[in-house]
């Protein structure tokens, strides 16, 4: 039998219970459930990742829905425990899902949300970071001077590459990666080479638009190119940032052959998912070629580091906090919220994943609406017309 799990509790006497396996940034996601008559229990258990066995204690005999983390295990098992329990919506807090068994929901007729359209700018914000941090060297220069190694200005102190004219690759030209690439171009008006299956026409309207306006104030104007193979990207970018989905096509994508195809001095940047490198090849990469640089928010086996990444200097590590904005991380604790919310209550799937900021405005309620479920269309669930 499995042990209770410490809970927090918010209106005890609602018709519906809530879980949430994790306590989530901001109060208006559980402003918005109790206020239609939900229970809340939030975990508060001392635990980063929960075992499907804390997960089945925390669901119980009878649960609505949960709202649940991206390091957890949703499969048959879980799904299985909750529609015993009556529940029919889970919400990952997030916009992957590759931890969560949709076939297996689809079995138990479990609604299963995600939280799209709130990390674009976040996402590339942090990627745009990691890429100025590898070019300057500034975790180094940061843990030199607190070592208190600093005796004063030497002409080849920690130089680094200027963005500058230059050019950023982009592999993936979506949401993420055009907003990335915009950013880096408008900021340091780098050059753009970007490999899509899908041509970025409104990225291409941009960066042709911004080199006229530098052109017309009498400034190098800036180009753009969509690359006809990705190796195409890595051979001619200096800086190549990667927003890629994970499938069995894109697993391993930068791997010991195509790291070797990149310039020697170039920065790679990894904020989409960890799997898509080859992260013990390209640990002997930083090591045979001490002038490239990778900037990394995702790992291949997270919680953890291949042997040997840790220790390279010209790495940055950061523990997955691409989407750690006070804004970005509370939009997505209210729509896993609405999401759970609206399955319960028969309201139903927004038409547009992608544009939620209706469900954002907190000065007014949100749409009776869930605002992003990947499984409707299996479970036939009815689409908004609003």
């Amino acid at each position: 039998m499995a042990k209770p799990v410490s809970i927090e509790v918010w209106n005890p006497n609602g018709k519906y219970r809530v879980v949430s396996t994790k306590p989530m940034p901001g109060t208006r996601w559980i402003n918005l459930l109790t206020q239609q008559d939900c229970r809340v229990e939030i975990c508060t258990l001392k635990k980063t990742i929960l075992s499907v066995e804390d997960i089945i204690a925390l669901i119980g005999d009878k649960c609505d829905g949960v709202i649940g983390q991206l390091t957890e295990d949703w499969g048959e098992t879980l799904f299985s425990a909750l529609s015993k329990a009556g529940g029919t919506a889970f919400s990952n807090m997030a916009v992957g899902y590759n931890n969560v068994d949709v076939n297996a929901a689809n079995k138990y007729g479990v609604a299963v949300g995600n939280t799209p359209g709130v990390l674009t700018e976040t996402t590339a914000e942090l990627a745009a970071s990691l890429s100025v941090s590898a070019a300057r060297r500034i975790v180094e220069a940061d843990e030199f001077m607190r070592a208190g190694l600093y005796d004063g200005w030497l002409p080849h102190l920690f130089v680094g590459n200027l963005l500058k004219g230059q050019t950023v690759g982009v592999i993936g030209a979506g949401r993420i990666g055009s907003a990335y690439a915009r950013m880096m171009i408008e900021g340091f008006k780098m050059n753009l080479i970007y490999y899509d299956l899908y041509q970025a026409t409104r990225l291409e309207k941009f960066v042709t638009a911004y080199g006229q306006f530098l052109k017309a104030n009498g400034e190098q104007s800036v180009t753009w190119k969509r690359a006809s193979s990705m190796d195409e990207v890595l051979q001619e970018a200096d800086v190549i940032s990667l927003h890629p989905i994970l499938d069995k096509t894109t697993y391993h994508l930068i791997n010991k052959e195509r790291l070797s195809k990149m310039k020697k001095e170039a920065i790679l940047v990894n904020c989409s998912r960890g799997p898509v490198v080859d992260e013990a090849a390209l640990v002997e990469h930083l090591k045979e070629n001490p002038m490239f640089r990778v900037g990394l928010d995702v790992f291949e086996e997270e919680p953890y580091m291949k042997p040997g990444l840790a220790d390279m200097k010209n790495a940055i590590v950061v523990p997955h906090i691409a989407s750690a904005s006070k804004w970005t991380r509370e939009g997505m604790a209210t729509l896993a919220a609405l999401n759970v919310l609206g399955k319960i209550k028969g309201y139903p799937v927004w038409s547009d994943p992608n544009r939620v900021d209706l469900f954002l405005n907190e000065n007014s309620p949100p749409p009776a609406a869930s605002p992003s479920i990947v499984n409707a269309k299996t479970l036939s669930l009815p689409v908004s017309k609003l």
